[in-house]
């Protein structure tokens, strides 16, 4: 099976540009940047998610073992981000193409303005055919803030801009159904239908240098694809993996898009970390939500209103065994909501277009 995309969000791993000594590998960065200018000349828009600022900087200072981890990672991401970036930029001008550095953080994503905002930068680049290479910040960002990695940071990016699919390259062949190294064990070539818990049959293992996982890379790449954008999960170590991928020649991981939800919706689905109120509902309103009718969420269905909010903000939804259902945008604040909590005929808390499920 082949692959035709006008968008693409491109996410490559630590694991992938940096070399068993922690060191960044430019042949391979060489070799992707020459890949992504084939997809460019086929008038593919690519959106390049890059990691190995740190490894970057790394290579470049020595420092004492004493020193604060999370002081050295600032210091390896602030240096290392100058150097990785000028290392694509080198690269990309062989073929006579522009990238450009977009250095983010969570907080950048927090309200539904700054978000239009970043969506607004990285579409007046691609329509100057300019490669935007995006990061996660490491410099400023908290640990309590930060992205569970840069799978997280590119799903996000392909969401807000509508891709049509999310390329994300590891150091292997896909998600296998026990450890690659395990006897036996073959690559998950397809994933559609209902979520599935990839915990039991999946490595919990991290790689050398990144913060995610598989569980993670999993985890996200169902949401996605939930989303209505198609995401591969593949080996970028393997000579031409972007057109062998494109043309279905090569082994990986494809998850299956299941439908195709809108711009507010996408935004909604990635704001939980930004939620202000949770409402607690019933069975009827679960079983409402969760029905192939398209159906909003009305008082008569809440339970109970376990955090407060205000008219506009990001709510959660749980059942009442505490278990999140999904996001919302209230219609009107917590005071009022729990004024018309158990009536019928009222209007909805959440209407269906600013409503995102998770299961």
């Amino acid at each position: 099976m082949s692959y035709n995309y006008q968008r693409i969000i491109l996410k490559i791993g630590s694991n992938v540009l940096t070399k068993k000594d922690g060191l960044p590998d430019l042949d391979r960065i060489a070799h992707i940047v020459e890949q992504i200018a084939v997809l460019k000349k086929q008038d593919t828009e690519v959106v390049l998610v890059s990691s190995g600022a740190v490894a970057s900087g790394r290579s470049l200072i020595s420092i004492s073992d004493k020193s604060d981890s999370i002081a050295t990672r600032q210091l390896f991401a602030s240096i290392g981000q100058v150097k990785l970036i000028n290392t694509y930029s080198h690269e990309f001008e062989k073929y006579n193409m522009l990238c450009s550095q977009v250095l983010v953080t969570k907080e950048d994503f927090r309200d539904r303005l700054h978000y239009l905002n970043m969506k607004s930068c990285l579409k007046i680049l691609l329509q100057h055919h300019v490669v935007p290479v995006v990061n996660e910040n490491d410099v400023v960002s908290v640990t309590e803030l930060m992205f569970t990695d840069n799978d997280e940071l590119a799903g996000l990016i392909a969401s807000m801009l509508n891709a049509q699919a999310l390329i994300v390259l590891t150091n292997v062949d896909g998600i296998y159904d026990n450890h690659p190294t395990a006897e036996g064990a073959k690559v998950i070539e397809k994933v559609s239908g209902k979520h599935i818990d990839f915990s039991a049959i999946v490595s919990t293992s991290r790689s050398q240098f990144g913060r995610g996982g598989m569980i993670t890379k999993s985890t996200m790449a169902q949401k996605i694809a939930q989303l209505g954008i198609a995401v591969h999960i593949a080996n970028g170590t393997r000579e031409n993996i972007l057109p062998d991928l494109m043309a279905g020649k090569v082994a990986h991981t494809f998850f299956v898009p299941t439908k195709s939800a809108s711009g507010k919706k996408k935004w909604i689905a990635h704001s939980g970390a930004y939620a202000k109120g949770v409402v607690q509902i019933n069975a009827g309103a679960r079983l409402a939500l969760t029905s192939a009718k398209a159906s909003s969420l009305l008082p008569v269905g809440i339970i109970n209103i376990l955090s407060d909010f205000k008219k506009g903000e990001i709510i959660k939804l749980v059942d009442e065994n505490n278990k999140p259902i999904g996001l919302g945008i209230a219609e009107y604040g917590s005071e009022k909501a729990a004024e018309m909590m158990g009536q019928k005929n009222q209007k909805a808390l959440i209407h269906y277009d600013y409503l995102y499920l998770e299961c």
